[in-house]
């Protein structure tokens, strides 16, 4: 018999309870904010069809052709564990019709994915997302409340410095003409372009504009720029984005090379970085994607949205030192007649709301004051044979050190009364 110790597999984390309150807190946040846009909440299954990413993602892409977790199953059946969520979210407005229950579906999640690629700080192969998708308009003023939703969660969590970068990558005619250009500047540079950047040169040249090779960046300083192959509605619906993010305050930096290289992106696009993550600094991306719904099947329907990696941002947050659920009151039991009084007040302050521990390992009165007192509770209630017998409980203040006696059937009440 092996008895050798499993471990989580390479790539995953536990989240321990002291991580757990940090997350809880993001999540609360989120949920908050997205309210007050108007935004609900969809989830979406663990696991689709394998074709509905090799058609939405892309089959060139890396995620599709090098890190997704797919498998055929018993029924033979080609199922994959969503490395994305947008796929996802679109291919249940369509399945469900959502566009006739309102024009216009605002929808946020909060979710798992799966990708296997290399793990390093912040990257998980099992990592977490949050988002936001719109569904129905095609106008600008969506696309500025969008890029004002992401930015007022990313305050609200304690994020600084945050840069927002923001282009337009236009209409399909607008992409068809500049890919045409691009094909025709980077042609005398073809051999010296990486194997990757070769690949893409037919099939996906605007993905070439997302390189990281230093030599690659240099001969792309060169490289025509999409906004002179902009159609007069492209432009417009452009000027109209940056005029609403001016009204809004909202400072942004012009990046002329910033794409999405998928053939269903449309127009605005961009991201979010912040200082606080050093060289690898985006914490979200986002952009329209007006062909999506259509390309999977569904009407021709516009939509935009975002998406942020909740490991990246927990470590992008100052002030994510969330202090643990605050215990307000710890009830030391001493002896076996005070075990059901315990549990059944512990029971009735916890329905008022108030949080409340009590021992559970039967110790002495200084051990469980001690461990009251290294939870940082704000009172102590102490109950023994001679508080029974008396019917009043002793109280201990731990902020003042004080100590009175309250009768039992009254010290529900009487904790109501107090603030914590």
């Amino acid at each position: 018999m092996n008895n050798k110790t499993i471990r989580s597999i390479k790539g995953t984390q536990d989240i321990l309870p002291e991580e757990s309150i940090k997350w809880q807190s993001l999540e609360n946040e989120i949920r908050k904010i997205t309210s007050h846009y108007g935004y609900e909440e969809i989830r979406t299954p663990a696991f689709e069809q394998t074709k509905l990413f090799s058609r939405g993602v892309g089959e060139e892409t890396d995620i599709v052709s090098k890190e997704m977790y797919s498998w055929t199953d018993q029924g033979g059946e080609n199922l994959t564990l969503k490395p994305e969520l947008t796929a996802s979210v679109a291919r249940a407005y369509i399945q469900h019709n959502l566009g006739l229950v309102s024009p216009v579906n605002k929808l946020y999640y909060i979710d798992a994915l799966f990708r296997r690629e290399r793990p390093q700080k912040g990257r998980y192969r099992q990592f977490h997302q949050f988002g936001v998708e719109a569904f129905g308009s095609e106008h600008p003023e969506i696309d500025a409340e969008v890029i004002a939703l992401a930015i007022s969660i990313f305050y609200s969590v304690g994020l600084e410095e945050l840069q927002l970068n923001i282009n337009s990558i236009g209409s399909p005619e607008c992409r068809k003409n500049y890919r045409i250009a691009l094909q025709e500047f980077l042609k005398p540079h073809f051999s010296n372009l990486s194997e990757t950047s070769q690949k893409r040169f037919n099939n996906n040249p605007l993905r070439i504009l997302d390189t990281k090779a230093p030599h690659e960046i240099n001969i792309l300083n060169d490289a025509p720029i999409i906004s002179n192959y902009w159609t007069d509605e492209d432009e417009t619906h452009f000027k109209k984005v940056i005029e609403y993010l001016d009204i809004l305050e909202i400072k942004y930096q012009l990046m002329p090379r910033l794409v999405r290289g998928l053939d269903y992106y449309t127009r605005t696009t961009f991201e979010i970085t912040s200082s606080n993550l050093g060289a690898q600094d985006a914490i979200c991306g986002g952009g329209r994607y007006d062909g999506l719904v259509e390309m999977l099947g569904g009407k021709p329907t516009p939509g935009i949205g975002f998406a942020a990696g909740m490991e990246r941002l927990l470590l992008a947050m100052k002030n994510n030192q969330s202090k643990k659920n605050k215990v307000q009151i710890y009830i030391v039991g001493l002896g076996d007649n005070a075990r059901g009084t315990v549990i059944k007040l512990a029971e009735e302050l916890r329905q008022q709301n108030i949080a409340t521990e009590f021992d559970v390992l039967r110790r002495s009165l200084k051990a469980q004051l001690r461990e009251a007192n290294k939870m940082g509770v704000s009172y102590a209630i102490i109950i023994g044979d001679k508080e029974l017998e008396s019917n009043q409980l002793e109280l201990k203040n731990f902020s003042t050190g004080n100590q009175q006696k309250i009768e039992l059937n009254k010290i529900v009440e009487h904790m109501n009364s107090l603030s914590f």
